[in-house]
């Protein structure tokens, strides 16, 4: 009897996930690359015409590429805590410039989520989401101050 795809592709995540600890997002992942690989090479088996996959097209989503304990670059694959400036000068592009071809908002940290949340936690901390408050508040008062004293135009000929 033989197996299905689904099958097959199970047996083979759940062999790579008994070998080493992955996250629910990362085996969900592995499973899905498994099985459309063993779809196309079993397309190429049967002479069927398998899709060219898009070389500009990432491996993942955007969404998917931000982990809880990793960050995976969409340009080359590999897997970081947090992407580098360095690293992405390799591809020639800036965090600015990665931000905006993968759609990420400008304000997304390019980093693990584990990453951010300690970030997070000590900004917290140290009372910084307050003294911004503070500060916001501060310029608001200073503009309507300026407005209220704007300097009238001189009717001189």
């Amino acid at each position: 009897m033989s197996k299905t795809l689904v099958e097959m592709a199970a047996e083979i995540v759940q062999a790579q996930g008994n070998s080493k600890t992955m996250s629910i997002e990362e085996l969900q992942e592995s499973l899905k690359e498994t099985f459309v690989t063993l779809k196309n090479l079993k397309a190429m088996e049967t002479g069927e015409q398998v899709p060219d996959s898009d070389p500009n097209k990432p491996a993942i989503t955007p969404e998917r590429s931000i982990l809880k304990n990793k960050i995976i670059c969409l340009e080359c694959g590999e897997e970081f805590k947090s992407l580098s400036f360095k690293h992405l000068e390799t591809h020639g592009l800036t965090r600015r410039d990665y931000k905006i071809k993968y759609g990420f908002s400008l304000r997304q940290p390019l980093c693990a989520k584990s990453i951010t949340e300690k970030r997070k936690k000590a900004g917290k901390k140290r009372g910084i989401p307050e003294a911004l408050k503070k500060s916001i508040a501060a310029r608001k008062k200073a503009a309507a101050g300026k407005k209220k004293t704007s300097p009238r135009k001189s009717t001189q000929k």
